[in-house]
């Protein structure tokens, strides 16, 4: 275990992954989402995306103690368990793509999930539906199976809600809450196939820190009717997140 700790105290880019927890948390505490979308991209650059993901969801375990007494109080809890039992469900289909699949195409698939999902928020795509169970399941699965493969469990959720109707406490609540319980899933998901490491549990413990800070800070700033400029600011974080992060500048 020293050695793990030592290694994770070397790892490449250490300082970066760093500075990057620090914008993503300041994102997620005040908008409810985008740790994901600022952070992977980055950390492909650095470490496998494996080892990224357990990063990811090791920290979003520890920040659980700040985000979900909040987000449990504000969220619909029935549609949120809906999501999630079903991104659970197919959550192991993205791990046996994380571990079958080359490298460089899970850090493409990374960068163009990520890239599609800002296109859509920015263009401000709009739908007025309220999905019963069936589709809400279809959208929990694809945010299951996305999710593990390639850490980004949140697109097809932050999709969903920004686009539809809903209050903006709601659906930041709904966002958090459904991405805190599958940070859980998936870390079970990566110990059962073997993919978690002990330098990366380490690393995101370590990495927890200035996240949790962050985390603090940000939702501290939240403010339903600031609800524009929280999006603007998630935006260009996480568009420049994406342009670091593509593989074409290694």
């Amino acid at each position: 275990m020293p050695d793990a700790f030592s290694a994770a105290v070397q790892s490449d880019g250490l300082i970066w992954l760093a500075l990057t927890f620090l914008m993503a948390g300041l994102v997620r505490g005040f908008t409810g989402f985008g740790t994901a979308l600022i952070f992977m991209p980055v950390a492909a650059r650095f470490i496998p995306v494996a080892d990224a993901i357990v990063v990811l969801n090791v920290t979003g375990v520890v920040s659980m103690i700040l985000l979900v007494p909040r987000a449990w109080r504000e969220s619909d809890r029935g549609q949120v368990g809906v999501l999630a039992l079903a991104a659970l469900a197919t959550a192991p289909v993205g791990v046996m793509l994380l571990a079958r699949l080359d490298a460089g195409l899970v850090r493409w698939a990374l960068s163009a999930a990520a890239t599609l999902t800002l296109v859509a928020l920015i263009a401000g795509w709009r739908h007025s539906h309220r999905l019963r169970w069936p589709g809400l399941g279809g959208i929990g699965a694809a945010a299951g199976a996305l999710g593990d493969m390639t850490g980004l469990t949140g697109p097809p959720v932050i999709l969903f809600y920004l686009s539809g109707p809903g209050s903006v406490t709601t659906i930041r609540a709904n966002t958090m809450l459904f991405l805190s319980v599958l940070d859980l899933g998936i870390v079970a998901n990566l110990f059962a196939r073997g993919l978690v490491t002990s330098q990366a549990i380490w690393l995101g413990f370590l990495l927890s820190v200035p996240y949790f800070i962050s985390v603090a800070i940000g939702q501290a700033l939240f403010h339903p009717k600031r609800e524009r400029a929280y999006r603007r600011v998630a935006y260009s974080v996480i568009g420049l997140a994406i342009l670091t992060g593509l593989p074409l500048f290694d």
